[in-house]
């Protein structure tokens, strides 16, 4: 069993030194932080979104946000936009599963807003369409993907398409990449 540990360990570590080693993927880092980081100094929000493992991750970088990641500071405001159950529920049951994200980008969206999706196959419906009602409404769409890309790819402003098609490994790295931003963009609001 320890030989298998250490296969998965090594396969994350992999994981993540292709992007280590990826100046197209850290460039695009970069320039992700300074639009979130105007986006919040304007006075517009960040949403985020995703199914399973990755509505947890995406509820968890919403959190890093409006909460605290290393500063005491003022709150940031994000939102995970599959935290009201009730709401969910009722869109899913009376229109369908598919639209739940995009009726909340369209009642709750401003232009100058950032919609960020993830999803490892990049073929989630639900986010695809938030993602097309995002940019109907100027709302600049940051996708979070496997190596792919997935569908996500066309509607995506900008797109972090980690270099796996393990499920396992890509959400380590969603976890990651996205933890890189929250510590980035909190040092440029907050110096």
């Amino acid at each position: 069993m320890s030989e298998q540990i250490k296969k998965i360990i090594a396969a994350s570590i992999e994981t993540k030194k292709q992007i280590l080693n990826d100046d197209e993927m850290l460039q695009r880092l970069t320039n992700v932080v300074d639009v979130i980081s105007k986006t919040f100094q304007n006075g517009n929000k960040v949403l985020f979104c995703g199914n399973g493992g990755s509505a947890a991750d995406a509820q968890h970088l919403a959190a890093e946000f409006s909460g605290r990641f290393y500063k005491d500071r003022k709150a940031l405001p994000a939102e995970a936009l599959h935290c009201n159950t009730s709401y969910l529920t009722a869109v899913a049951n009376d229109y369908s599963y598919d639209v739940i994200y995009a009726r909340l980008v369209e009642g709750i969206g401003l232009k100058g807003d950032i919609l960020i999706g993830l999803s490892t196959s990049g073929n989630s419906k639900n986010i695809v369409q938030a993602f097309e009602t995002a940019k109907e409404k100027g709302i600049i769409t940051i996708g979070f993907t496997g190596a792919g890309g997935g569908k996500m790819k066309e509607v995506s402003d900008y797109l972090f398409n980690v270099p796996s098609n393990d499920t396992p490994r890509i959400q380590e790295s969603h976890i990651l990449l996205g933890h890189i931003i929250c510590q980035l963009v909190e040092e440029k609001v907050f110096g």
